[in-house]
């Protein structure tokens, strides 16, 4: 049975692996060889992975693909795409290559403020806090003239402080409220270094400070995106009854939230391959994207459809909070390649090509859903991760695909199959 281990950072990477074969893997042979086959030659390059994180013994790669003919604002792009769901990127590409022709996806910021707290504890008498605050708030801003000098210059900074009343909610509970403009940096370090100074300055012995920390809710940080053309030019038999299950699919994800969960993990899936092939956070996108889809109490659609005049048009409102310097922006060689690819946008630039990505995989899947159904577009990649699985040959995949072609696709199917094949 495995013991509680100390000074387990401090071993060498051989050393890590060692300890887990022992303890965790002795039933898998090959366990050492997997974990050192996926190490970079390059020791440089193996070294700058192994420092991202604490405890590194591999690397977990995930397939980094792109999706080309995307026209954004007249512009050309192909976006990369970092993620190991099969069919997303085939769909990416295949939508933007059919809007390329209908004016493509036009794309507005609506504004960049990120939000960051001081959460504090309080028993006095309010209005003796607001004073309080009204005397501080300028001592507040000066305490971070160090930290904001290079943002300000670059016209970013502190933006406005509010004191907030949060009795209501929670017994004592008040909070210093504090917007930010990050420019081109996601600002997460420099919104937080911001706000412990903030919380330095304004506690006294009455006020507890309990934490002060950057929100991945950024509702005023939005970005939109949408497509548009004639009905008719949607479908080649029916745009027009394609145009209405669109609207009605989109309206079923607005009322019925065990749809609309899976609806905008759809959007989720283009969003979250760009942002991980560009080095930003996903998980603080995932996290304020669907914190927006329930800004209404109920949990929503993140897209829009509307036909009005003939005309169809599909929509995305999203908050993205990105950056396109620092982090693994700045440091990981992909990250700055996808940059590189996609003409070194701003940060509000990135925000724009993101939801497209978003807008374009849900509209797919609407599509799919709407006609063959989700399984069509997924089967075909499917049965060849079955096929890998049972390590058939060239020859083999090409027979098997065959012998299934307009198939249900399952494994036991597949195997069989094959079985005969090899007989």
């Amino acid at each position: 049975m495995a013991e509680l281990v100390s000074g387990f950072s401090k071993l060498t990477k051989e050393e890590k692996i060692e300890w887990i074969a022992f303890n965790f893997l002795k039933e898998n042979t090959n366990a050492r060889e997997i974990l050192s086959l996926y190490w970079n030659s390059d020791e440089q390059l193996q070294q700058l992975h192994d420092d991202f994180i604490e405890n590194t013994i591999s690397n977990y790669y995930m397939p980094f693909g792109v999706a080309p003919n995307f026209v954004i604002n007249g512009r050309l792009y192909t976006i990369p795409m970092a993620i190991e769901e099969s069919s997303v990127v085939a769909a990416a590409s295949l939508v933007a290559k059919f809007w390329s022709d209908k004016g493509g996806f036009k794309t507005e910021v609506i504004n960049t403020v990120k939000v960051g707290q001081v959460h504090f504890m309080y028993e006095g008498n309010t209005s003796d806090l607001q004073s309080y605050f009204k005397f501080k708030k300028e001592d507040l801003i000066a305490a971070t003239q160090d930290i904001t000098k290079n943002m300000r210059k670059r016209g970013g900074g502190i933006l406005n402080i509010e004191l907030r009343d949060k009795t209501d909610d929670l017994e004592n509970y008040y909070q210093l409220h504090v917007t930010f403009e990050t420019k081109d940096s996601m600002g997460a370090n420099f919104i937080n270094s911001c706000l412990e100074v903030m919380a330095e300055e304004f506690k006294k012995d009455d006020i507890q400070i309990v934490m002060s920390i950057l929100s991945n809710y950024v509702p005023n940080c939005l970005v939109k995106a949408s497509v548009s053309c004639e009905v008719e030019k949607l479908h080649p038999t029916d745009g027009a009854l394609f145009a209405k299950k669109m609207k009605q699919a989109v309206e079923i994800a607005n009322v019925e939230p065990h749809r609309a969960v899976t609806h905008n993990k759809g959007v989720m899936n283009g969003i979250d391959a760009v942002v991980i092939a560009t080095g930003n956070d996903f998980r603080a996108v995932e996290a304020g994207v669907h914190a927006y889809a329930a800004k209404s109490g109920t949990y929503k659609s993140l897209t829009s459809c509307k036909i009005e005049d003939g005309v169809f048009t599909f929509s995305i409102e999203i908050p993205l909070a990105l950056g396109t310097v620092g982090g693994l922006t700045s440091t990981h060689p992909l990250s700055k390649l996808s940059l590189e690819m996609l003409h070194n946008p701003s940060a509000k630039e990135l925000m724009q090509i993101v939801a497209v990505a978003g807008l374009a995989q849900n509209y797919a899947a609407l599509r799919a859903l709407t006609t063959t159904g989700i399984q069509e577009g997924h089967m075909k990649m499917h049965l060849v991760n079955i096929l890998n699985q049972l390590e058939a040959s060239a020859e083999e995949k090409e027979k098997v695909t065959v012998a299934l072609k307009g198939q249900i696709v399952s494994y036991s199917g597949v195997a069989e199959v094959l079985e005969k094949i090899r007989a």
